[in-house]
């Protein structure tokens, strides 16, 4: 199984909506009219591309601070997959990629992810790729007409294993 993670192109804006799934009912949105950028230190996202080139998904990053400088920013990831790319693997495999990435080409110290308490099927992939859960983040984001709690994930960089090891 491979995938690779390549910058997005115009063509993949109908791949950047997400929406199939019942974590992505964020209600209604604009249509996206522009690709994410690929800068790894800024917020952007790459297309998340299968074996014979076809598109999967995406995976994307935020920015967060924890303290007043910027040593204290750190990367927050996310990820979505076409239905039937779920369950095969590809979305644990592009995020330890992006984890990989963001390690080797940024400064960042921590990179986060957040996941809905009730998306089990993320919380597993979170962990195969080293990401710690670290608590409930309450009432943190607005889904499905309500605001929902998610899980609050981190790995450092003193305990990631680079994917070439």
């Amino acid at each position: 199984m491979s995938v690779v993670l390549r910058p997005a192109v115009p063509e993949d804006l109908p791949f950047l909506t997400g929406g199939d799934s019942p974590f992505d009912d964020f209600g209604p949105r604009p249509a996206r009219t522009e690709v994410y950028s690929p800068r790894l230190d800024a917020p952007g996202g790459l297309i998340v591309a299968g074996p014979a080139g076809e598109v999967l998904g995406n995976v994307s990053w935020i920015y967060l601070q924890w303290g007043p400088n910027s040593a204290s920013r750190n990367p927050m990831i996310g990820i979505w997959l076409a239905e039937a790319a779920r369950g095969r693997g590809y979305g644990t495999l592009a995020q330890r990629m992006l984890v990989d990435l963001l390690f080797r080409h940024t400064p960042c110290n921590r990179v986060e992810a957040g996941t809905d308490v009730a998306n089990v099927v993320e919380q597993r992939s979170l962990e195969k790729v080293g990401l710690q859960r670290e608590g409930v983040v309450r009432g943190a984001q607005w889904r499905d007409g309500a605001y929902r709690d998610m899980w609050l994930y981190s790995i450092l960089r003193s305990e990631w294993t680079p994917l070439d090891s």
